[in-house]
């Protein structure tokens, strides 16, 4: 018997936050996400979601996946799922080739995936090529802004932290001005010595900025620095890599295939940070993948969704080859965000914990190796 695609059902969800925070692009009032459900034929539900980054509505994604692709996918084979994202893209190039349609796109790929999972009874690791590793080390997304906070104190609180709850990686967010993204990074460094740190911008500053910036940080030994400029500087990326002073990471605004292939057959990123939920789910990021282990890039997902991303992000991170293989091989890390998110862990009944060490287990079940908390999604539903 035939596995077919009986219903795509979408959720939106939303819950306002105890208090705003802060980033350079804005402050952030709500979490949203879309959650995609699939139901086959013979009983099974697969999940996916459409990240909604931090500014972004989610009826957005939702309606490109109620009017576009849900009448499109349904009463199709559940395994030919590189083909239903090769049809729908190709539906939606002329209107779409990045932005909420790549997003929407994700969701509906990474519910596939999970769905053929637990029909076969398989992990989605497993079946997208296998398994490098089974656990991962985590670095905090964390750092945002507090009105009427004090920083750089705050900053060093908040990392002492994290250090204190087990984790040794940290990004602190910047992006707001010169003076005070040098204070902050210095200030945390030199309070923390040992701890490996990162900076993310967000796309805040033009390349003379993001120079004057970088050659006073090179001293604090970041591990990258992310995002320092706009998602469409692909020669301003290339400029500052250029100058060696610090390692640049960016990606997450690149959606899909095409739109990577240019910064990583160039050269322009050391750290190439593609979204699972927003560029194109697994069947696009293996690709991104195999293009990045062609050219020596490391990937380093980009996560912020809610725990079906976390999930979905495991899955493939379990599956990325090192860059480069070796005796000794330099492992991918986990973006594991911190920052306040009122349905992230209880969606899914808390089921991506940290080993003692620190490490998290990448999950062995059928699919995204989940299951969600209805409970939970009802209360936050608003569609």
């Amino acid at each position: 018997m035939t596995t077919t695609i009986n219903a795509v059902n979408v959720h939106i969800i939303s819950a306002p936050l105890s208090e705003p925070f802060g980033f350079s692009q804005g402050w952030v009032t709500n979490r949203n996400s879309v959650l995609v459900e699939i139901l086959s034929n013979d009983g099974h539900a697969g999940w996916g979601e459409s990240l909604c980054h931090g500014l972004q509505k989610p009826e957005i994604a939702a309606s490109i996946i109620q009017s576009v692709y849900a009448p499109k996918v349904k009463g199709r084979n559940v395994s030919d799922i590189e083909v239903i994202w090769e049809e729908l893209y190709n539906l939606t190039r002329p209107f779409g080739q990045g932005g909420a349609v790549v997003n929407a796109l994700s969701g509906v790929d990474i519910a596939l995936w999970d769905l053929w999972g637990k029909i076969l009874g398989q992990p989605v690791s497993r079946l997208i090529g296998g398994r490098f590793r089974e656990r991962v080390r985590p670095y905090v997304t964390a750092f945002y802004r507090r009105k009427g906070g004090l920083y750089p104190q705050e900053g060093i609180v908040e990392a002492e932290k994290h250090i204190q709850d087990g984790f040794d990686h940290l990004k602190l967010k910047v992006g707001f001005g010169i003076e005070e993204d040098v204070s902050f990074i210095k200030a945390v460094r030199e309070a923390l010595p040992g701890v490996n740190l990162m900076a993310d911008a967000n796309c805040a500053y033009a390349v003379p900025t993001a120079r004057k910036v970088m050659e006073r940080i090179v001293d604090y030994d970041l591990h990258f620095f992310e995002e320092p400029l706009a998602p469409e500087d692909l020669e301003g990326y290339r400029l500052l890599r250029s100058l060696g002073l610090v390692s640049i990471a960016a990606g997450e605004n690149l959606l899909g295939k095409h739109a990577c292939a240019r910064w990583i057959s160039g050269g322009v990123l050391d750290y190439l940070q593609p979204d699972i939920c927003s560029s194109g789910g697994f069947t696009e990021l293996k690709k991104i993948s195999a293009l990045c282990q062609a050219w020596n890039t490391t990937m380093i997902p980009h996560v912020w969704g809610s725990g079906v991303c976390l999930a979905a992000t495991l899955q493939l991170i379990a599956s990325l080859p090192p860059t480069p293989l070796s005796l000794k091989p330099i492992e991918p890390i986990l973006e594991y965000d911190r920052s306040d998110h009122p349905f992230r862990s209880d969606l899914i009944f808390g089921a991506l914990g940290r080993d003692a060490d620190g490490m998290i287990p990448i999950p062995d079940k059928p699919g995204l190796g989940i299951e969600i908390n209805r409970e939970v999604l009802n209360r936050f539903c608003i569609s």
